[in-house]
């Protein structure tokens, strides 16, 4: 790398201060012109100082391994100008699409050895994680609330068509490692715009079902219909669905407790442990006490949740429980819950959850995890990342168990950790 920026730092600065020059002058349409004739058609570009620094970048022994995060620095430096402007973020998803031109120009090319490689480049950054996370940004930006209802979304449509929908999936999936501080704070600042968008739509809908319910009773329908506008279903799950998730997230789930209640006593009571051994224990008898389906805990799952936390630290559990072995305990359990890796994408103990207690009481378990030990929340979210990845260019309707699973998370996030209340519902 050090070689790299001896060689060609300089051609590299040029380029980004141009493209920073420019934003600042120049409409989207002019500057995703020039886009297209510096990088996709590689040649005639007004500014031959520019051309000539791009042609020795793509020229470096060190271009296919560095070119991707350039041209991405360079579409950020655009992307994050004009999120900040209302007007000009529909220009956004214009010029991420501009590289799927790229192979069909590519293929007639010919020139120069430098210049032949620059669409070389081109053609490979539109196979790399910086490109499939613009991709997904750009699904991001263009999505609208009318697209939120389920009969708008087609089940023959890719998961990744879905990625809109989960705001808690968005620093996982529209992040790329060499992301910017700042690309990061938009990222983080549309996450909360969406997130909050979700937790009002959310809140409208379940008060006009209530409302409804609450008419329905004291009117006829066709009085109701002129009363109250009806109002969209923010989630892909059905009503009878949607209210018993909301039920079990915020309602009674064991006696008389919800499971924010339960999570507080557990650590109160964790907190004075002799052990970790010790709050291993505990800690299997408050996950397993959401085993509704007895034959199934105790045939098959409780026997490899008690093995699984056996196996984890074995060497510690005479000390005494401190925070990072209740973080380390809690992050080992979610990876063996839903998935460990990337690199080791197994989750049949995730899918087969879902099969036996279905996708609801599955994310009830995983909240308690994340209500005892907060810290491993964004790890949860990476988890559940890394299953969208894994899917992504599957179709909906070949995945619904993954949907309903996304769609539960996004529940029980929201009125858990969000500002949604639907406490009225217990």
């Amino acid at each position: 790398m050090n070689d790299y920026n001896r060689q060609s730092q300089e051609e590299e600065q040029l380029l980004y201060n141009h493209w920073l020059e420019l934003v600042q002058v120049e409409q989207p349409i002019e500057l995703i012109d020039r886009f297209r004739t510096l990088f996709i058609h590689g040649n005639g570009y007004g500014d031959r100082t520019i051309a000539d620094a791009l042609e020795k970048i793509a020229a470096s022994p060190y271009a296919e391994q560095e070119f991707k995060y350039i041209l991405n620095r360079c579409c950020h430096i655009l992307i994050n100008r004009w999120q900040t402007y209302p007007s000009k973020q529909a220009a956004i998803p214009e010029l991420i699409a501009l590289f799927e031109e790229a192979p069909k120009i590519a293929l007639g090319y010919s020139r120069s050895r430098s210049a032949c490689s620059i669409p070389k480049l081109v053609n490979q950054f539109t196979e790399s994680e910086q490109y499939l996370t613009l991709k997904r940004l750009a699904k991001v930006i263009t999505h609208s609330s009318e697209d939120s209802s389920n009969s708008k979304i087609p089940a023959t449509l890719a998961l990744g068509s879905l990625i809109p929908r989960y705001p808690y999936l968005y620093k996982h999936c529209l992040l790329s490692d060499d992301s910017t501080y700042e690309q990061q704070k938009i990222i983080q600042k549309i996450q909360a715009q969406k997130q909050q968008q979700f937790e009002i739509d959310l809140s409208q809908y379940v008060a006009h079902q209530v409302r409804k319910a609450q008419t329905a009773r004291r009117q006829t329908s066709i009085s109701f219909g002129r009363n109250i506008q009806p109002i969209k279903n923010p989630t892909l799950l059905g009503d009878p669905e949607l209210f018993f998730a909301l039920k079990q997230f915020v309602g009674k789930v064991e006696g008389a407790d919800t499971y924010r209640q339960l999570a507080g006593r557990f650590t109160a009571n964790a907190s004075t442990n002799q052990s970790y051994g010790s709050f291993k224990d505990d800690l299997y008898e408050y996950l397993i006490s959401s085993i509704t389906d007895d034959r199934y805990g105790k045939c098959q799952f409780n026997e490899k949740l008690y093995k699984q936390l056996q196996s984890t630290l074995p060497d510690s559990e005479g000390q005494k429980l401190t925070e990072f072995l209740t973080i380390r305990t809690c992050s080992q359990l979610l990876n063996f819950l839903v998935v460990e890796s990337p690199a080791r994408p197994n989750h049949f103990v995730f899918i087969d959850l879902i099969s036996n207690l279905g996708p609801t009481q599955t994310t009830g378990l995983l909240l308690k995890i994340v209500l005892i030990c907060g810290k491993v929340k964004p790890y949860l979210e990476k988890r559940l990342a890394i299953l969208f990845g894994h899917y992504e260019f599957c179709t909906r309707e070949s995945l619904v168990w993954l949907v309903k699973a996304l769609e539960n998370l996004n529940l029980a996030l929201s009125t858990n950790f969000g500002k949604v209340d639907v406490s009225f519902l217990r």
